[in-house]
C-alpha cells in the first residue's frame, strides 16, 4: 500500500491541450518533478471509476471461486479449496483503494470544493465509501483511520465496527453535497462528461448512495443493532428500476479500455461455470423445481423448463446442453479434454480460446458494461430484511420485483429472444418460482434468486451473504450448496472468511500491525469476520 500521490489523470489532461497551449499548461508547475496545482476534478473521476470496477473484477475471480460462481479447470486448485496464499494476485482492491484512488480521490474532492463543483464532492464521498465497503467486505480489518496520514510510514488496522460507521458517514456527506443548490450544475461542472456511470445525474447518484447505505446496514444481520426497517427505508430511497443500475462502460478497443473479463484481456480463460449455478437455472435445484414444469421446455423435449436466463448467462457445452464443473475436480470428471460435454468458456469458445464460436455470454465481452449495483440486488436485500422483520407481504413483493427485474435485465444478453420470452412466461406463471402468497415464499428462495441476480459480478455481496449464514452451518439457506470435501491444507478444516492484506505492501513493511491481528498465521484467512459473528 503505497501512500504517495499519483496523478493518473495528468496524462489525459495533457492530451486535451493543443501544442500551442502546452507552455501555458506546464506553467502551473513550480515543482519540476510533478504538478503542484490541483487539477480539475473531472480529470480524476473516469480513471477512479474504471479502476474500481477492474479491482472488483480482479479480486472477484477468487471470491467467485469461494462462492462457486465458477471454478478452475485444474484439479485441486488452491482457491477452489478456499486457500489464500500470500500473493499480490488476490489484492487488487487493496491497491485500488489506497493507491490508484487514494490521494487522487482526496484531490478530486478538494478540487471540487475549491471550484464549487459540489456534485464531484458528493460523488467523491460516495466513491470513497464504496471503496471502503468493498475493501472491508473482502479483507475484514483494513487501514482506514490512519490511511492517508502523510506523516506515517506504518499504519494500524481498524476493525469493521469502526469502518462501517465511517462508510455511513461518508454516504450521508455525499448525499448532502449532491443536494446543494449552489455551485455549478453537472453540465457546467464537467460531471456529465466525465461520469462513466450516471453521466452526471445527481438523483441517480443519490439513489446509489442510499443503495450503499442499505448494503452497509444489511451486513449487520447477525448483530443486536441490526434494524431491518432501516434497511427497507434505505432500499425504498435507492434504485427505482433497472434504469438506475450502476453500470461501468468500456470501449473494448485495446487492452487498456477493455472489460477485464473480456477475451481481449484474457483473464478468465481457465474459469468455468459450476454445477451449482447450472442447477439453479436448469430446474434441478430442489428449492427452484416445479413438478408442473416437467417436460415443458420449448427447446429440450421432455426436460424440466429451464430458467430463461440460462442462455443469457451461461455457456453451453459443444453438444448444446448446459453443464458445470465441480470445484476442486476441474475437468477430471470428463474422460478427455475434447469431450463435447465440457462446458465452453465464458466467451462461448472451447478450451482457452479467446475467439467465440457463438453469441457473447452475459457481460463477458470486451465492450460489455459491468454492474456495480443493480435494482434487483437491492430488492432481494429488502426481501430478506422484511423476512427477518416478519413482514412477509413486503418480502414477497420485493422478491417478485427482484426476480422480474433480473429476468428483464438478462434478456438483453439472450441469443434467442423468442425462446427466452416463452420460457419467461412459463417461469413467471409458476407458483413455485413466483409465489402469489406468503406461504410459498422461503428464505432460501430469496437468497438463491439473489445468488442468480448477482452471479458473475456481485462476488463480494454473495460472499458476504454466505458468510452471514456461515456457509449453511446455520441451516440450509443455500439449498444444495456444499463446501469442497477437501479444503486447502492451510485452512485447518475451515472455509475462507477474509482475504489477506496485500503482500508487497503490508506484509513487507507493516509487519507489526499484521502480526498483532494474527496475519502471519497460516489460517488467518479463515478467521471469521466481525460482521458475520453473532
Amino acid at each position: 500500500m503505497k501512500m504517495r500521490k499519483i496523478l493518473v489523470a495528468s496524462l489525459i489532461a495533457a492530451s486535451v491541450f493543443s501544442a500551442s497551449g502546452c507552455k501555458d499548461y506546464l506553467d502551473v508547475n513550480t515543482n519540476p518533478n510533478g504538478p503542484d496545482a490541483l487539477l480539475q476534478p473531472e480529470l480524476f473521476l473516469p480513471q477512479i471509476q474504471s479502476e474500481m470496477a477492474v479491482a472488483v473484477q480482479w479480486d472477484g475471480r477468487f471470491a467467485g471461486q469461494y462462492v462457486q460462481n465458477w471454478a478452475n479447470t485444474t484439479a485441486n486448485n488452491a482457491i477452489d479449496q478456499h486457500g489464500n496464499p500470500l500473493s499480490d494476485t488476490y489484492a487488487q482492491l487493496w491497491r485500488a483503494v489506497y493507491w490508484s484512488m487514494g490521494y487522487n480521490l482526496s484531490d478530486m474532492i478538494e478540487s471540487g470544493e475549491r471550484s464549487k463543483k459540489y456534485d464531484f464532492v458528493g460523488v467523491g464521498h460516495i466513491m470513497r465509501a464504496y471503496g471502503w465497503q468493498t475493501l472491508t467486505d473482502y479483507h475484514g480489518p483494513v487501514i482506514m483511520t490512519e490511511a492517508f496520514d502523510p506523516e506515517k510510514r506504518v499504519f494500524n488496522y481498524d476493525e469493521q465496527d469502526v469502518v462501517y460507521p465511517e462508510i455511513k458517514r461518508l454516504l450521508e456527506e455525499g448525499i448532502k453535497s449532491l443536494e446543494r443548490t449552489d455551485g455549478l450544475d453537472a453540465g457546467s461542472s464537467g460531471l456529465a462528461k466525465s461520469d462513466l456511470i450516471y453521466a452526471g445525474n445527481r438523483e441517480q447518484w443519490k439513489r446509489f448512495a442510499y443503495g450503499m447505505l442499505a448494503i452497509n446496514a444489511h451486513r449487520l444481520t447477525n448483530k443486536a443493532s441490526y434494524d431491518p426497517n432501516k434497511v427497507i427505508e434505505y432500499v425504498d430511497k435507492s434504485l427505482a428500476s433497472n434504469a438506475d443500475n450502476a453500470m461501468i462502460r468500456f470501449e473494448g478497443t485495446v487492452s487498456a479500455n477493455t472489460n477485464f473479463f473480456g477475451p481481449l484481456r484474457n483473464n478468465i480463460a481457465s474459469n468455468r461455470q459450476t454445477k451449482y449455478i447450472v442447477g439453479l437455472l436448469d430446474g434441478t435445484n430442489a428449492a427452484l423445481t416445479d413438478a408442473n414444469l416437467q417436460g415443458t421446455d420449448p427447446v429440450f423435449a421432455n426436460q424440466h423448463l429451464k430458467d430463461p436466463r440460462i442462455t443469457a448467462m451461461l455457456a453451453p457445452s459443444p453438444d448444446g446442453e448446459y453443464r458445470g464443473i465441480t470445484p476442486t475436480l476441474g475437468l477430471t470428471e470428463f474422460p478427455s479434454s475434447t469431450d463435447p460435454r465440457i462446458p465452453k468458456n465464458l466467451w462461448n469458445a472451447t478450451g482457452v480460446s479467446t475467439v467465440p464460436t457463438g453469441p457473447q455470454i452475459y457481460f463477458f465481452a470486451n465492450a460489455a458494461k459491468f454492474p456495480l449495483m443493480t435494482y434487483s440486488q437491492l430488492q432481494f436485500i429488502k426481501a430478506e430484511a422484511a423476512w427477518i422483520a416478519g413482514k412477509k407481504d413486503i418480502a414477497l413483493q420485493a422478491y417478485r420485483n427482484g426476480v422480474t427485474a433480473h429476468i428483464d435485465f438478462a434478456r438483453a444478453y439472450a441469443p434467442d429472444p423468442a425462446v427466452y420470452d416463452t420460457r419467461k412466461a412459463a417461469y413467471l406463471a409458476s407458483e413455485v418460482m413466483m409465489p402469489t402468497n406468503t406461504e410459498g415464499l422461503t428464505l432460501s428462495k430469496i437468497m438463491l434468486q439473489k445468488y442468480i441476480a448477482t452471479w458473475g459480478w456481485g462476488f463480494l455481496e454473495t460472499w458476504s451473504d454466505m458468510r452471514r449464514y456461515h456457509y449453511n452451518q446455520d441451516g440450509e439457506v443455500y439449498t444444495g450448496f456444499v463446501l469442497p470435501s477437501a479444503l486447502n491444507v492451510a485452512n485447518m478444516g475451515k472455509p475462507a472468511y477474509r482475504a489477506r492484506p496485500r503482500y508487497n505492501s503490508d506484509y513487507m513493511w507493516n509487519q507489526e500491525a499484521i502480526r498483532a491481528m494474527g496475519g502471519f498465521e497460516e489460517d488467518y484467512h479463515t478467521f471469521e469476520t466481525w460482521f458475520s459473528k453473532r
